[in-house]
């Protein structure tokens, strides 16, 4: 097919001489913004008229044309436009085990469609076990993605049990240094923090680390991913102050390595904010998110997964700062948009439920926190389990609130009794 197609996309005449040939008989659409579309029903005959192996063959060609097409990093927004207009003739061309549909997957999972980025993993694994057999580095590798990208939609306990099977595999296979066993490991650590365990997270990154220093070098992504959660897990094993200097540190280096406005550079920005307030300064910590999160907005849009965690922090910390009105008001507002976006029983979901309920209460309705709390327990308990220590904390909230709500109760109960009786 490339004697074909070569001239065509290569020659800007030749090109709008056969579109102008096709549209004379009206068998696609008028260009509009560079493209143009075929009907379906010119598609299925055109389909129906070639013999198998010239439509095996035109098929191989659209599917290296869409291949070529593909921008190279899905996680840059800038491309993602490109990802979204060929999205559709990618799921129609390209083979399940192709490096496009590898592709096509990082690029769901960082526009924040976790769950659709986990189910083409699926997909990708399935027919790279089939067709280059359990233990190739390319199926461990969609293995370890799939794993990813479960935690990521919500399992967390999932993802860690998952890179806990792989991890010795990948180490048979590729040995203890390899580049991807390193990855492995980290995304061990990560779903392990995830699923409630913060010091061992911690602990993992801590010998993690050094190895991906010397192994891949200082700045590379992989090592600042890797010092970015260990500064994470630092600091949700209670050392928020140590977390905060990790994050001022290496926020400057994610900005010369990555740019300013790369997703993660922004990630680390968040962090550092987050764990300025848990390490006492909450009116910096809400002032840092609210100059992220117009950032946030422009480069990854208003209803990214990582936009509305902004959101989230800095009502949380509008809050702490001493507004409590106002971060009600700000959760009231978010929950329904990350319902929508990442389904009712995401953790992050749960989190902000939660946060609407403890700023309703600090507001001044105790009675109202609790009863937010008593219907999320049960949601907690049975998406984290039991003695995940978000289900604790929840747990600890609905008994303190409950503690609350009755003595406001009596205290009102008394007022009226006065009343009554100065009467």
């Amino acid at each position: 097919m490339a004697p074909l197609l070569g001239p065509l996309l290569a020659d800007e005449l030749a090109r709008d001489e056969a579109v102008t040939g096709l549209r004379r008989y009206s068998l696609i659409s008028a260009p509009h913004d560079g493209l143009v579309s075929v009907h379906r029903l010119v598609q299925a005959i055109t389909l129906a008229q070639l013999t198998e192996e010239a439509a095996s063959a035109w098929r191989q060609a659209a599917a290296e044309v869409i291949e070529a097409a593909l921008p190279g990093g899905p996680e840059y927004p800038a491309d993602w436009p490109v990802f979204a207009a060929l999205l559709p003739h990618a799921q129609a061309a390209l083979a399940p085990a192709s490096s496009g549909m590898y592709t096509i997957a990082q690029y769901l999972g960082n526009i924040g469609n976790y769950a659709a980025a986990r189910d083409l993993l699926y997909q990708i694994l399935q027919a790279q076990e089939t067709e280059l057999g359990a233990e190739h580095p390319g199926t461990l590798t969609a293995r370890a993605e799939l794993a990813y990208w479960t935690g990521e939609a919500g399992d967390a306990a999932a993802a860690r049990d998952q890179m806990a099977a792989l991890l010795p595999v990948r180490e048979q296979v590729s040995g203890a240094e390899h580049p991807g066993t390193l990855t492995d490991r980290a995304n061990l650590a990560r779903g392990t923090g995830e699923a409630g365990d913060a010091a061992a997270a911690r602990d993992q990154y801590a010998a993690l680390l050094p190895v991906r220093e010397r192994v891949s070098g200082a700045e590379h992504p992989g090592t600042l991913s890797d010092r970015a959660n260990l500064a994470y897990y630092i600091g949700q094993a209670g050392d928020a102050a140590a977390a905060r200097d990790q994050y001022a540190a290496l926020v400057p280096l994610r900005e010369r390595v990555s740019g300013a406005e790369h997703p993660h550079t922004l990630t680390t920005r968040a962090e550092l904010a987050r764990r300025t307030g848990e390490a006492g300064d909450a009116a910096a910590a809400r002032d840092q998110f609210a100059a992220l999160l117009p950032v946030r907005e422009r480069v990854l849009g208003a209803e990214h997964p990582d936009t509305l965690t902004a959101r989230a922090e800095l009502a949380y910390w509008t809050g702490a700062g001493g507004d409590a009105a106002a971060a009600r008001d700000q959760f009231a507002a978010l929950l329904p948009v990350r319902e929508r976006v990442s389904g009712a029983e995401h953790p992050g979901t749960l989190t902000d439920r939660a946060n609407l309920a403890r700023w309703t209460g600090e507001a001044g309705d105790p009675a109202a926190a609790r009863d937010q709390y008593a219907a999320l327990l049960p949601v907690r308990e049975r998406v984290s389990g039991a003695e995940h220590p978000d289900t604790l904390t929840t747990r600890a909230n609905l008994a303190y609130w409950a503690r609350l709500a009755e003595r406001s109760g009596l205290r009102s109960a008394r007022i009226r009794a006065g009343s009554w009786l100065r009467s």
